[in-house]
């Protein structure tokens, strides 16, 4: 018999709030959305501190007092889980297997479980984890850096997509009062691997050491992201997966606008420099805080498709390998020269 408390049918919880899933709980719940966050004691302080303070790029601005914002750390954030109808998943690749178990364990087996993840294979892991269960797998486009004044700023556009279901009917109002509106996507594995080309540039964007649009600027490490780029679409095409055009051009030309000479890349791809002079990768703010990146989840993925369909990835394996260098405290920076030659290497 299952004794867990009644589902609360306007209730969500965002399991694992850090810059991503605070942000985006906290937009549903400045919208006037009953939400909990569930995360780690710091970033539980950081909002006593300074308040839930969102700002993005377009310059909208929210500030919500936080003794008043539901927060729940261990061990009560499993107890947090039992009665919302939407579980938000935001957690860390390596973390969801975990949090499929306390999800499982605590939470209402009819509530519709929306993965928010980067990378290409938590849904399924959540799917696998969790049977019988609602599981969807959504994708975060935009960036959120946690600013010195305990600030959550969105540095970069785009909207949340989602994978297509019914299921979504009830929560869609609520997305887009909280300037969030959900976009639905039928084939979403093809946008998972098509925003995980994309995001190859976390890894170019965290070794920098510079802001995003800082390192846009700057031929070399664009030329990088454009080796990885390269190979990660000849793996996908080995695997017959065709990545869906997430940004303004589809992957093939985005490669080719990245090699550009920086004048006429700065006139090119104007709009891809409209990011937010502040915004960094959450790959760069990972190893700034001592933590474990979600490498092995990007350009390792690459990496592992590859040997999956018999073929090697040997500039996305080397970035690899200077990220896991970066965290074990070894250089954490590269000149954009200096990251071309590596990767260039790698590649010959």
């Amino acid at each position: 018999m299952d004794t867990r408390a009644p589902l609360h049918p306007g209730a969500i919880a965002v399991f694992g709030a850090g810059s991503i899933g605070a942000y985006v709980g906290g937009a549903l719940l400045g919208a006037g959305a009953g939400v909990t966050l569930l995360g780690r004691a710091r970033m539980r302080q950081r909002i006593a501190e300074h308040g839930l303070h969102l700002t993005d790029l377009q310059g909208r601005e929210l500030l919500l007092d936080g003794a008043r914002v539901p927060y729940a750390d261990d061990p009560a954030m499993l107890a947090a889980l039992s009665q919302p109808a939407l579980i938000l998943v935001t957690v860390k690749s390596a973390d969801t297997a975990a949090a499929a178990e306390a999800i499982r364990a605590h939470a209402h087996p009819s509530a519709l479980v929306l993965s928010l993840q980067n990378g290409v294979g938590n849904a399924a892991t959540l799917r696998r984890l969790l049977p019988g269960w609602t599981v969807l797998a959504g994708m975060v486009p935009f960036n959120v850096v946690q600013m010195p004044d305990g600030r959550l700023h969105r540095g970069t556009a785009g909207e949340l997509m989602v994978e297509a279901s019914p299921a979504l009917a009830p929560w869609r109002a609520a997305f887009r009062a909280a300037h969030l509106p959900l976009g639905e996507c039928a084939d979403f594995d093809a946008v998972q691997w098509g925003k995980l080309l994309i995001n190859l540039n976390n890894s170019v964007n965290a070794l920098s050491g510079v802001p995003l649009v800082q390192q846009l600027r700057q031929r070399g490490y664009r030329r990088s992201l454009a080796l990885m780029v390269d190979e990660g679409r000849a793996v996908l095409a080995r695997a017959g997966i065709q990545p869906a055009k997430v940004v303004s051009v589809g992957p093939r030309a985005f490669s080719l606008i990245l090699r550009l000479p920086d004048a006429l890349f700065t006139r090119v791809a104007a709009s891809m420099l409209k990011i937010d002079p502040e915004a960094r990768s959450s790959m760069w703010e990972d190893l700034q805080a001592g933590r474990k990146t979600e490498v092995h989840y990007l350009n390792g993925a690459i990496t592992a498709l590859a040997a999956s369909v018999g073929m090697d990835a040997p500039v996305n394996h080397r970035m690899t390998e200077l990220v896991t260098a970066a965290e074990d405290g070894k250089q954490t920076t590269l000149s954009a020269i200096e990251m071309y030659r590596a990767l260039s290497a790698a590649k010959a």
